[in-house]
């Protein structure tokens, strides 16, 4: 089949041929010292790299080499985004699913007791999150027309944005439901979502296949053309990844990259995030099923080549990975991470209880901290943890970001919103060692805001914060 990156069809616009190919030929570009050198430079221009530039990379075995190559990817991040680290929590909502994904906690096969959650179960669920500090979720449900429908999803998001506890409030909700139609992805819109999420798992088509035993998302077409219909119906961030173990990541990662620039070609507009999950284990599953495992040096190095190739979008990094992972991998180019995430339904309002038993996840996580151990850690290293939604709400989304996130004058907003969503978090939640510790931040950072205007607006707001005045953003 022939490679075309505006064709609307998945195997056009990702073409098995094309990048067997490429992956074979960037073997030997690989061994080719001068040659990784001159693209490290060309990332280094903030203009990112093409296919057969980052399928070279992702073999690049010279630790010289690699350093060079992590450097430029935390360079990269740094101007785009400066030193701020966007904060997260997953939210799952309901586990029915008619899907019989074999690597999948909540897969059709496994005969587990399943549940969705009701209004009032949602709303405690996202009271206790809104305890944690959390102003931004991700969204999860299964899918099954029968018990989680679009009007249950719909309803669903209506609740979450109208549950006001004390200084809380979730400000933007990221939605990952299955592939659908253009007219259910505009009801989405219309209730407010920010970024549409859905995951391809693996862009190898035949592994695809055997993975996904039956039930909608067992059509690779539809699903990995999900994407489209999201832009097509008006939802203009949209965010994507592989699920790096289920196939050679090489394969996976260029993929990604073809997938990338598809939209780009068709749209205008790259994925406003790209995820980088690796498989863990789940139930009915164990790591010696999956022999493509990525080992975590292979995993650094595809972080960074993300980051280097496709220099302005947000890169995620959930729980599945650990502290140690996490923590290195927010040098190479991870801008979002989550924080006291749990992956079941409920989970939220039972951890808070002690009553965690019988509890079924999707899969294991490897962070347990709670959010304020993580941020503390964040803010000993330098970073500065938000809970910005500033773009989102102001309308700066699809190409209106795109186009200051290419030019790295997002950090304009980025960096001085993180400063007062940092001070939000610490008046409210903050015990007297945070709040130590975020003020040495802010006043370290404050003097990093290039315009005097947006400087001397900062310094107001946070004044404005300590007096009990919330929501400030540019």
């Amino acid at each position: 089949m022939a490679y075309d990156l505006k064709s609307s069809k998945a195997e056009e616009f990702i073409n098995d041929e094309l990048i067997v190919k490429t992956l074979a030929e960037a073997k030997e570009k690989a061994k080719d010292k001068a040659y990784i050198e001159s693209l490290i430079a060309k990332a280094g221009e903030f203009k990112g790299l093409e296919a057969p530039e980052v399928a070279a990379l992702s073999y690049v075995e010279d630790k010289e080499l690699l350093d060079k190559m992590y450097k430029t990817a935390e360079t990269i991040k740094n101007h785009i985004y400066g030193k701020r680290v966007v904060i997260f929590a997953p939210l799952y909502i309901s586990d029915y699913c008619i899907n019989g994904c074999t690597y999948c906690g909540y897969s059709h096969k496994h005969k587990i007791k399943r549940s969705r959650l009701t209004d009032e179960q949602l709303r405690e669920e996202v009271e206790v999150l809104e305890s944690m500090g959390h102003k931004r979720l991700a969204l999860e449900y299964g899918e099954d027309p029968v018990h989680c429908d679009i009007d249950y999803i719909l309803n669903s998001i209506k609740v979450i944005y109208d549950v006001k506890k004390a200084h809380g409030e979730i400000r933007r909700v990221n939605v990952n439901i299955a592939a659908t139609t253009v007219e259910n992805y505009k009801k989405l819109k219309d209730v407010g979502i920010g970024t549409y999420i859905l995951f391809q798992e693996t862009y190898h088509k035949p592994t695809y296949e055997k993975l996904h035993l039956y039930g909608p998302k067992s059509n690779y077409e539809w699903h990995t053309t999900a994407h489209d219909r999201a832009m097509q119906a008006g939802i203009d961030d949209v965010g994507f990844g592989a699920l790096y173990g289920l196939y050679d990541w090489h394969y996976d990662l260029l993929g990604t990259f073809f997938h990338a620039a598809h939209m780009e070609a068709v749209f205008g507009v790259g994925p406003h995030t790209i995820s980088v999950p690796r498989i863990k284990p789940a139930i009915g599953t164990a790591m010696q099923d999956f022999p493509y495992a990525v080992p975590d040096e292979d995993f650094k190095k595809l972080v960074a080549i993300i980051r280097m190739a496709v220099p302005y979008t947000g890169i995620i990094m959930s729980t599945r990975e650990s502290q140690e992972m996490r923590k290195a991998c927010l040098n190479l180019g991870v801008s979002q991470i989550s924080a006291g995430s749990c992956t079941g339904v409920g989970g939220y309002s039972a951890l808070a209880k002690g009553n965690t038993e019988g509890q079924v996840v999707q899969f294991k996580i490897s962070d347990e901290r709670t959010p304020m151990e993580i941020l503390k850690e964040l803010l000993k290293d330098g970073f500065i943890p938000s809970f910005c939604t500033a773009c989102y709400r102001a309308g700066r989304t699809g190409d209106r970001f795109m186009a200051m996130a290419k030019d790295g004058s997002i950090s304009n907003c980025c960096q001085p919103n993180a400063m007062v969503t940092l001070k939000e978090y610490a008046m409210d939640y903050g015990d007297d060692e945070f709040k130590q510790m975020a003020d040495k931040v802010i006043n370290d950072n404050l003097d990093k805001i290039t315009n005097p205007k947006v400087r001397e607006k900062a310094v107001e707001y946070l004044a404005k914060i300590e007096e009990g005045e919330r929501d400030f953003r540019w």
